[in-house]
């Protein structure tokens, strides 16, 4: 019997929030209770960067590197992360929707209770990376990698997965819906996954060839 997915705990905002058109990014900055609107905050470069209980509104954070960075209890909405190179990030209570993370990278980091909605997160790596109690909705996911991840309670629903690489990757408790998953890589690290039945019966030609399973009659 499968075990099903958790559902990401959201977000704990304070009703109020300071609204910061310039806040300083440096190395060990800490930005708290802050509602950051249309900020441009492209191609900085710091480590160790925290931000708790914030709002982000339409903030470019592209090219960006924020190396072992923390992220607690922050919403992002229209958010640009293209390119951010956040290697270690450790995130926990984070929702974003209409976000562009194209290309990011956040090999190694701890991903817990993050809702990612409607988002471009095509061409991102997440490497090594420990994902716990995250659901991707209606996300464009086309050439991302997991390779030698762990997802655990991770829900897939509704997401373009063309191409994915899941080579290595441990999975527990997850959920794909109504995924396209053509050209998919490492789809033996499926096991531990649940799949809807059309999806099974669709990708029986991958899995056979996989396991080294020869077709008969195929005419």
């Amino acid at each position: 019997m499968h075990d099903q997915a958790d559902a990401p705990r959201t977000p704990d905002l304070p009703t109020e929030l300071k609204l910061d058109a310039d806040p300083e990014v440096v190395d060990g900055a800490k930005l708290e209770a802050l509602e950051l609107f249309d900020c441009d905050l492209s191609a900085r470069w710091a480590r160790n960067v925290f931000l708790e209980a914030c709002r982000l509104k339409g903030v470019d954070l592209s090219e960006s590197r924020l190396e072992q960075g923390r992220m607690t209890d922050v919403c992002m909405e229209g958010t640009n992360l293209a390119n951010l190179h956040a290697v270690g990030m450790r995130a926990v209570r984070v929702e974003l929707e209409s976000c562009r993370l194209t290309g990011v990278n956040l090999n190694a980091g701890q991903l817990t209770d993050l809702h990612i909605r409607s988002c471009k997160v095509d061409l991102a790596t997440f490497a090594t990376a420990r994902l716990e109690r995250v659901t991707f909705e209606d996300c464009q996911l086309a050439g991302s990698d997991f390779l030698d991840a762990e997802l655990d309670s991770v829900r897939f629903q509704g997401c373009d997965m063309t191409g994915v690489d899941l080579r290595g990757a441990r999975l527990r408790a997850c959920e794909l819906r109504r995924c396209e998953l053509a050209d998919i890589r490492g789809v033996g690290s499926l096991r531990g996954a649940a799949l809807e039945w059309a999806t099974i019966v669709e990708l029986a030609g991958v899995w056979a060839e996989t396991l080294g399973i020869e077709v008969l009659d195929r005419d």
